[in-house]
């Protein structure tokens, strides 16, 4: 989220710092980091997507068996679920 905010792809209406610290907490959700499984996902990825974040966003769905987040189809060609056509 902060490359796309950085880029200007992506407006919160609020700061990064207040999303991280208040709403994901009170929302349940949880902040991934990267980790050696997850590394091991992404190099068994099919090219179906270039873009080496989504690719690691992709693997992480996958290592963690959750729904991914995006309006992006290409995501739909991996085993994940997406949210957000």
């Amino acid at each position: 989220m902060a490359i796309k905010i950085s880029l200007g792809k992506l407006d919160l209406g609020m700061s990064l710092r207040e999303l991280v610290h208040e709403l994901v907490p009170q929302n349940g959700m949880l902040l991934f980091g990267i980790s050696t499984l997850h590394l091991e996902q992404i190099v068994t990825l099919p090219f179906h997507h270039r873009d080496p974040f989504d690719r690691m966003l992709i693997a992480q769905a996958i290592v963690e068996q959750i729904p991914i987040l995006g309006r992006d189809s290409a995501f739909d060609a991996y085993p994940v679920q997406r949210w957000w056509g």
